[in-house]
């Protein structure tokens, strides 16, 4: 199929067909970018050989599998993170919240390898329990990885990396596990955009043996604001 527009329109007159390639590279991304919303970031700390720490906020980032636990994040290009996992196969993805909303992303920012952005965001950088890239102190909550694979193609490097520790701070705890409201993470839009969480709602999952028999959608469960 052709795409229906050759580049972004101001207004669509009529349903958008695209493939990557059609558009050109920061056009499509965007679209990418501002459709798969809302995405949680990865600050992912890492260390080099020579000890120099490194810490960057990845968006391409997510939970994988429970058995056993895997977390994934995106690189494009061979960044830093890369560099060092390459030396240092371990990581810890720190989970961003709000108030470290500003910090975050002036990690972000194209330090020298050498440079340890850290000090330059004046955060604490802890020892971890189980790996050897320290903690972010401010933060909340941190997963604490083993590297398993890094997946190349082309520009696009996907790191798999098992969960090996977790660490929650007791503030964002409540009867008997993570409250999202008290953790309140960071939510990564499209372009320069960001959001909380706003209202949350519960809906049961569904089982066969309340659906069978009945017309379908009548037994679907209801969402419940929270």
């Amino acid at each position: 199929m052709t795409a229906s527009h050759d580049a972004p329109p101001r207004e669509l007159d009529r349903p958008l067909e695209v493939a990557p390639g059609d558009w050109n590279s920061r056009e499509f991304y965007l679209l990418m970018t501002a459709l798969v919303i809302p995405r949680p970031i990865g600050w992912i700390s890492t260390l080099s050989a020579s000890g120099v720490r490194n810490l960057a906020p990845y968006s391409y980032f997510n939970l994988m599998g429970s058995d056993p636990f895997y977390v994934a994040f995106g690189s494009t290009g061979v960044k830093d993170t890369l560099s060092n996992l390459r030396e240092v196969p371990q990581f810890v993805a720190n989970i961003v919240t709000m108030h470290l909303l500003e910090k975050m992303n002036f990690t972000s920012g194209d330090f020298p390898r050498d440079e340890d952005e850290f000090g330059w965001a004046g955060l604490t950088p802890v020892p971890s329990a189980k790996v050897r890239p320290f903690r972010v102190g401010e933060a909340k909550a941190h997963l604490e990885c083993e590297l398993v694979q890094v997946v190349n193609d082309r520009n696009t490097h996907i790191v798999l990396g098992r969960v090996v520790h977790t660490h929650v701070e007791p503030s964002v705890w409540k009867d008997g596990r993570v409250d999202p409201r008290l953790l309140d993470p960071i939510c990564r839009l499209s372009g320069s955009g960001y959001a909380s969480l706003g209202q949350l709602f519960s809906v049961q999952r569904p089982k066969w043996t309340d659906v069978a028999g009945t017309q379908g959608q009548e037994a679907m469960p209801r969402a419940i604001e929270r």
